[in-house]
């Protein structure tokens, strides 16, 4: 372990045991690399890696605080990494989402609103409408599913698999999907999850989620596996 890790654990380690809660401020840098031993330059490149993964932040002419260490925020780089993926590596990513999705849909058909459903729908319609506009549809799409994740009421859950199914994923495989004409095929699969959340029968709404992933799956089988250099402002779907 390098000396800027062993000062990053330091530093955790102080969050942890609640020295440093959610929206503290740090101390001035030189009584804080005092009191860990450290010097203010490896104090300090520290602090950059927590900021970079947002479990602290700098405010300009105030000082450095904890975050509010919300799963939102400090889940919010699996969604970047994901965006980075290629080929075999985001086929993996797709198998993640095969296995925590259909349950998380499930979870929603079992406690979401009536507000939360209506918010659904909504996503849905305008999915309907915004078969020949890529970016409308991924928009839509994108918000659906992320909708559906709310409606758990799990904020971890919501947010690891808001960043699973980016959005970068869901444009490439629309793309794909409007290529082949199949887009009407994947919006009824997105009409078959909102009737079961509205019936909440949660095996019906697992299944239906599973079918839905699973077409995404071929997809990138059949497709991005074979393109190991898509196009740099290529975007995906789901």
């Amino acid at each position: 372990m390098s000396l800027t890790e062993q000062a990053i654990v330091r530093i955790r380690q102080l969050i942890k045991d609640g020295m440093l809660p959610p929206g503290a401020r740090l101390p001035p840098e030189q009584d804080l690399a005092t009191s860990l031993g450290l010097s203010r330059n490896l104090l300090r490149e520290a602090v950059r890696s927590l900021v970079t993964t947002r479990v602290l932040e700098v405010r300009r002419g105030d000082g450095t605080y904890v975050t509010s260490l919300e799963p939102a925020l400090l889940l919010e780089g699996v969604g970047v990494a994901v965006e980075m993926m290629q080929g075999d590596d985001l086929l993996e990513i797709t198998e993640v989402r095969r296995l925590f999705e259909p349950v998380a849909t499930g979870l929603a058909a079992s406690r979401i609103t009536a507000a939360q459903l209506a918010e659904v729908h909504r996503h849905l319609d305008a999915m309907i409408g915004a078969q020949d506009d890529i970016e409308l549809l991924t928009h839509h799409d994108d918000a659906f599913h992320r909708a559906v994740f709310e409606a758990t009421g799990n904020q971890s859950l919501c947010a690891l698999l808001g960043g699973i199914a980016s959005r970068t994923v869901r444009t490439r495989v629309w793309r794909g999907l409007l290529e082949g004409n199949v887009t009407g095929r994947t919006v009824a699969e997105h009409v078959s999850i909102y009737r079961a959340l509205e019936a909440g029968d949660v095996v019906l709404a697992q299944a239906a989620a599973l079918m839905h992933v699973s077409t995404t799956e071929t997809w990138l089988r059949e497709n991005l596996v074979r393109s190991s250099t898509p196009e740099p402002d290529e975007r995906i779907v789901n």
